[in-house]
């Protein structure tokens, strides 16, 4: 279940989900993009949607200002299967 917060932005992570204004599309999660990268520069906060090679995204924010996002939650670690180990005392 993906959980939509309200975090300072020095807070934010790649992997975060940012609105992106109004978009040209009809669907309403269009305007949504993931952040790729997270730079600080000059005090300030840059989030990069999309990679820089191509057309991206690119939002500034001061350290302390609120952001929505939406986060995913960290997956479930996996359970270990413990395999039980059945040596037998061999005669020799």
């Amino acid at each position: 279940m993906t959980t939509r917060i309200t975090v300072a932005a020095g807070e934010i992570r790649i992997g975060d989900i940012i609105y992106n204004g109004l978009g040209t599309s009809k669907h309403p999660t269009d305007t949504w993009e993931t952040i790729t990268q997270v730079n600080s520069v000059d005090g300030l906060v840059q989030l990069i949607t999309g990679s820089l090679d191509g057309p991206h995204g690119e939002f500034w924010f001061e350290l302390e200002e609120s952001v929505v996002v939406i986060r995913h939650p960290p997956p479930e670690p996996e359970a270990v299967i413990v395999k039980p180990h059945n040596k037998r005392a061999h005669g020799h």
